[in-house]
């Protein structure tokens, strides 16, 4: 199962598996982002490399208007998943 959603504090929080599946469920979410906003993975259990795109486009997205997206609260699994991608260099985690 996988949710996402905008906190009443501007945060987007993830839960569950980020996979190939909920591309479109993400994208709904994160194409609304128009400023820096912090991604919550507090809850999130796996992120595919699907799941890397969508973070990834919506990163890009987001710098070309110049703002970001900040990753929070990574798991050691998916942080080992974020340095593989090497995406530890692209990404202001927190």
């Amino acid at each position: 199962m996988f949710d996402i959603r905008l906190t009443e504090t501007g945060e987007v929080a993830l839960s569950g598996r980020f996979d190939a599946a909920q591309v479109d469920n993400a994208k709904a979410v994160l194409d609304r982002l128009t400023v820096t906003t912090s991604v919550d993975f507090n809850d999130l259990v796996y992120v595919s490399s699907a799941g890397l795109g969508v973070l990834m486009a919506t990163k890009k997205r987001l710098s070309e208007k110049g703002h970001k997206l900040k990753i929070k609260n990574v798991s050691g699994h998916i942080r080992e998943i974020f340095k593989i991608a090497r995406f530890d260099l692209i990404f202001e985690i927190e």
